[in-house]
């Protein structure tokens, strides 16, 4: 192709130029290694570019997500978006280099929008499939490798940034796996708190606690109040909740009837607790013929599986 020729493919413009990229260059050397070593996708280290960090993304095979087994697939990709403010979009129109080392030119493609595409939290790459084909690109005559060594290079043109309102993202867990704690409690015919906590234990990411209620909870009397809460419900970011399945167990310690219950609940900063106001009544709990309470001990278990945790940005 001649230095200043111009052609359109699948909405991205290809074109020649003889000025390098002004943002970045990334020469690879042994670039067969990359399929050798079972490479599917290198990714660059971070340049800057229109006050935002970069990097471009390699696909030696080509993305086997979107069937382009047939070509390079070359990105562009946002780093280091955690510092950016909630629900930020930046709209950057860019182009990607290819060296032709016989020519010393670059072929340059770039999408044909040149306000440009919008990145954000749910999107932070864009770029081609096809990039170029894998038997334009390995034929030496071509330029573009030789000597099994390559050179990319990027611009990146930011046209537009904001911030927008709330988001709210969903993450569900398929096959969540299921916390245990026991908490023993000796003496408890001494217990004359009003409420006692068991010592705070993780699950996921979050700190938990069992909370008892010898004499009941808000004027359930003749009942044992339990419940599961989160130990720093002030610690939750604003909006966030979390799908929590439990199961909290008094153990019979000498047999295995086990007096339990069982519940699913969003915990959030607000809502920060739940379980049961009447969760046994005194008069099953002291049965001397059962273990729920033994020589003046009684043990309680909980079991905590995380489905799932909302968070809102912005």
């Amino acid at each position: 192709m001649a230095i200043g020729e111009s052609s359109l493919t699948q909405g991205a413009l290809r074109s020649t130029s003889e000025a390098p990229p002004a943002h970045y260059i990334l020469n690879i050397q042994q670039f067969s290694a990359l399929t050798k070593h079972n490479v599917d996708r290198y990714e660059s280290n971070e340049f800057e570019a229109g006050g935002y960090k970069w990097k471009l993304v390699i696909h030696p095979n080509g993305n086997k997500s979107k069937n382009a087994g047939e070509f390079l697939s070359v990105y562009l990709a946002m780093a280091d978006t955690t510092s950016l403010a909630p629900g930020w979009e930046v709209y950057a129109a860019f182009r990607i280099f290819l060296l032709d080392q016989n020519d010393d030119s670059y072929l340059k493609v770039e999408d044909e929008r040149t306000n440009g595409r919008r990145f954000h939290r749910l999107r932070t790459e864009w770029g081609f499939d096809q990039f170029i084909s894998l038997k334009e690109f390995g034929d030496s005559s071509n330029g573009y490798l030789l000597g099994d060594n390559c050179v990319f290079g990027a611009e990146v043109f930011v046209r537009k940034e904001r911030s927008k309102g709330k988001t709210e993202s969903l993450s569900m867990v398929k096959e969540a796996v299921s916390y245990k704690h026991t908490w023993k409690i000796s003496n408890y015919s001494k217990v004359n708190a009003d409420c006692e906590s068991s010592n705070i234990f993780n699950v996921g990411d979050h700190k938990w606690k069992v909370q008892l209620y010898p004499n009941g909870k808000g004027g359930t009397g003749g009942y044992i109040s339990l419940k599961l809460a989160l130990a720093e419900p002030q610690e939750l970011p604003s909006g966030t909740k979390i799908l929590a399945e439990f199961t909290i167990r008094i153990l019979d310690q000498l047999d295995t009837r086990h007096y339990y219950g069982k519940a699913s609940y969003w915990f959030s900063a607000s809502k920060p607790e739940w379980g049961w106001q009447r969760f046994i009544t005194h008069g099953t709990f002291f049965q001397t013929n059962r273990g729920l309470l033994f020589k003046d001990v009684c043990c309680i278990e909980v079991e905590v599986a995380i489905n799932g945790e909302t968070t809102v940005f912005g």
